[in-house]
């Protein structure tokens, strides 16, 4: 697995430049969410392409297991996510609302 390593320092830089810091760490766990739902929905579809037989394996289904430890490779959301940020691929948009 890759490491990452983010330097505080650099983000509040960049993030000042651009606007607010907190508007954009919503933005970036809104998309870590997004994120992490896409690899859910990937590993279910992996597993369910697996047949579970309880009654003649008693021990843990080896297909299973492969499927686990590929998906422990992957980087963590939060981290592709500001890997995201930081490199420009996430353009955060407010909606203004009218008051009354």
């Amino acid at each position: 697995m890759s490491t990452y390593i983010v330097n505080p320092v650099v983000v509040r830089m960049e993030e000042s430049a651009k606007g607010s810091i907190y508007k954009s760490i919503v933005a970036m766990g809104q998309r870590s969410r997004q994120i992490n739902d896409q690899i859910k929905n990937q590993i279910s579809e992996r597993l369910a392409d697996v047949i579970i037989d309880t009654e003649e394996i008693e021990g843990p289904n080896a297909d299973q297991i492969a499927i686990s430890k590929e998906f422990d490779l992957v980087a963590k959301p939060t981290f592709i996510a500001m890997k995201e940020m930081t490199g420009g691929h996430i353009t955060v948009r407010l909606e203004e609302y009218e008051s009354e």
